[in-house]
Formats: C-alpha cells, structure tokens, sequence
C-alpha cells in the first residue's frame, strides 16, 4: 500500500496506462490546447473545460521560440502557424536613442532546426483549437465549465465546476492560467510577486520596419524600455506589429489582460523617440487597440503534483513576460507530460516523472527573467554609458560579450541552438 496525500492506493487500485485513463484538463489555453494534441497523438482520451462561454477576440502578440515551435511542427501544425504569424529573422537591440547596440539571428537563422515565429495570441490560439476539434470532435472542448474545485480517491478525479455537473476522469490537469482555481485550493494563501513595472500593450497596422521580421528591444525599464515586433502580414504590404511599454511603478491595478490602456498614462518617455528606422510615437498612437497589465508572477512551488492531480503552464509556473518564455513552456510542459503518460506503468507515477523534470527547469526561468532578462544586454550598455549616447558600441564593450550575456540567457531557457538541434527541449 502507498498513500497519496491522505489516501491509500493499493495495487489493485491503480489504473494502469493499459486501460487507456481519461484524462481531465482544466483550461483551454495555449498550454491546455496543446496537451489535449499531444496526448490525442498518443492515442490517449482526454476531455477539455474552459472557463469562458467563448473565446473572445482579446490579446496581443506572442513570440513561439525554436523549442516550442519543435513541439507544434510535430504536431502537424507548421504550415497553419506560417499562414497566420510571422517567421522572425534577427533580435535587435538599441538603446533609449535609437543607437544599435547589438543583434543575432534567431530561429532558422541562427542554425536551429525550427522557425521562431511572432504570431497573434488569438492566431496561435485559433490553430490549436481548430486542430483540437478536427482530430478529437467538435465536442472535445467544454466550453462555460469554470472550474470550483478538484477532489479525488483512490481511483478517481473529479473535477466541480460552477455551473456545470462534474467530470470524473482518472487524473486531472490544471492549465487554468495565472489565476488557477486549483493551484489555489493547494496553495490557498498564496500571493503575487509584483515586480515594480507595468506594460501597456498594443498593436498597430502600419508599413514595416528594419527587416520586416525583426524583434526589438529599445531601453531600459529604468527609463522606458520597449519591445516591438509584426505579428501578421498583411496583402497589401502592410503588417500588425506589436508592442509592449514596460515603465517602472509603485503600485498596480487588476491583473486582467483585457483592461483597457490610456496612452497618456504612458506616452511621456517615449515622445522623442522618433527613430530613422520606426516612429514610436506615431505608432503608439495609432494602436487599434491597447491593454494595461502588471509585471507580476508568482515564486516557484516546491511542488506542483498532488496524486492524481498536477498543474500545467501558468498555473504550475506563471513568470514575466519576458523573452517568450511563457508560452513556450507551456508548450514544453505538454509535450513532457503527454510522453511520460505514455510510457509510464500508471498515470500517478508519470505526473511524478512529468514534475521531476519541469519543475526545476521552470523555476530558474521565474527566477532569471526577474532578475536577467533577455534585454539585460541594453540594461549592461546604458550602465556603461551612464545613458548617455555613444559614438562606437566596440568602443563600449565587446560584442562577444554581449553575445555572452545572450547566451546565458538561452542556456536557462533551454534554447541555446546547440542543446535545441536534435530535438532536445531543454
């Protein structure tokens, strides 16, 4: 006999990979979504609840790294991500002047097997639930279940919902985002960390800039610091680039990514930053739309796993929107998970194996992006040259350590293109 967090389970007890467990997933996000597509490849049953009635048009752009991207062309779903995103070529940093301070190849440019692509939250959402539907049935995805609560014995889940009946299965997976209901009932005194900045987020229509298939970053977010990049291609040689504000600030507001923002909140660093190469400015203020979000994340959890019941994505690791890591981990927590039920003798132990691997992995990126962002190559210039422009950045520092500082970063993220070929996810 063993006991899993006050109950026993005997061997006659436990499902075994066998009988094929069905399998709950709480959340139809981008993490959830791709679950659902991974475990279907391995011939497994699952059954998806989402919270919202619908899903609505709301969102911005998000950036799919070369390992995430790894994940979704396996799936089979390359070709619609091409159709919809962007496949980017070059990071390019400059400083509060518009001074280039430094730039690398990204993707298949920068020798990895798999595009990087910018893509619309709502495009990348679109596909994963276009393909769900298609392979596992329309009815797949339970829309209007928001999640009240999980409960489970020695030979089920179940899963509350507000408004809804419940759902047993024989194990559970919380992909319900930031402000998961079940990280809550294990965690329920848990609080967010806010890390002194707030972004207002927007995307703009306009004529494209540098290469057309650039991700910028510009500044400090001890000035203002901002990162842009087109996120759809348009027929008419037009693109929509998105945009992120990050300002420093002593307090915050809701934590909702749909709060609306208002340029005057924010514009006043940014007024004189008309570039050769992009009109900030102009840009900004010619937003469809624009959203204001905190920087906020939560500390990593000494553990995500309890018996029949894991998180997944935000839930598990919610972090800084920084250097498309969110996203992406997510993607990777999927397609661990969904291998490891597979091969595993029983469904409990493989959410074990799936924590021990994620886990730590996930924390340290929490952790760096706090503390060493991607744009901590700008942030290691503007300290250097106390703000002030510069003639030659060679003058300033060596590129190579700037191309260091990068690759450390990558090295945490696990997508250094040296540890990324293969097909290795970290």
């Amino acid at each position: 006999m063993s006991t899993i967090d006050g109950w026993e389970l005997s061997a006659h007890s436990k499902t075994t990979m066998h009988e094929k467990p069905t399998i709950l997933i709480v959340g139809g996000g981008i993490g959830g979504l791709t679950l659902a597509l991974s475990l279907h490849a391995h011939g497994m049953p699952c059954q998806v609840y989402e919270a919202a009635k619908t899903f609505k048009p709301l969102g911005v752009g998000i950036n799919m790294l070369p390992h995430a991207v790894r994940v979704l062309t396996a799936l089979g779903l390359e070709a619609a991500l091409m159709a919809r995103g962007i496949e980017a070529h070059e990071f390019s940093f400059f400083n509060r002047h518009g001074q280039f301070i430094f730039a690398e190849p990204c993707g298949r440019f920068a020798g990895y097997d798999h595009r990087h692509f910018s893509i619309h939250r709502v495009d990348l959402h679109d596909v994963l639930l276009a393909a769900v539907r298609d392979r596992l049935g329309p009815d797949a995805v339970h829309m209007g279940h928001r999640c009240a609560g999980v409960e489970q014995n020695a030979e089920s889940v179940t899963i509350r919902f507000e408004d809804a009946p419940p759902a047993s299965g024989t194990i559970a997976i919380a992909g319900d985002g930031f402000h998961s209901i079940i990280r809550r009932q294990y965690y329920p005194n848990e609080g967010m960390q806010f890390g002194g900045i707030n972004m207002w987020r927007g995307v703009t229509r306009r004529a494209p800039f540098l290469s057309g298939a650039s991700v910028v970053r510009v500044g400090t977010v001890a000035d203002a610091k901002m990162t842009i990049y087109p996120i759809r291609q348009f027929d008419d040689g037009t693109q929509l680039v998105n945009w992120v504000v990050e300002q420093q600030r002593d307090n915050f507001g809701l934590n909702d990514w749909a709060t609306p923002g208002h340029i005057e909140d924010f514009i006043s660093p940014h007024a004189d930053w008309t570039f050769d190469w992009l009109d900030v400015p102009e840009m900004i203020k010619n937003a469809a739309y624009i959203f204001e979000y905190p920087m906020v994340d939560r500390d990593p959890l000494a553990r995500w796993t309890f018996g029949r019941v894991t998180l997944l994505g935000d839930a598990a690791h919610p972090m800084y929107p920084r250097g498309g890591n969110g996203g992406a981990q997510s993607i990777l927590d999927a397609e661990t998970l969904a291998g490891l039920l597979a091969g595993a003798n029983t469904p409990v132990t493989a959410l074990q194996a799936y924590e021990d691997e994620r886990r730590e992995v996930t924390s340290r990126i929490v952790l760096t992006n706090r503390d060493q962002p991607p744009d901590y190559i700008i942030e290691t210039v503007d300290r250097l040259t106390k703000g002030a422009p510069f003639d030659r950045i060679e003058d300033v520092i060596d590129p190579d350590e700037l191309a260091a500082i990068s690759n450390r970063y990558k090295d945490i993220a696990g997508y250094r293109v040296e540890t990324a070929k293969g097909g290795s996810p970290v």
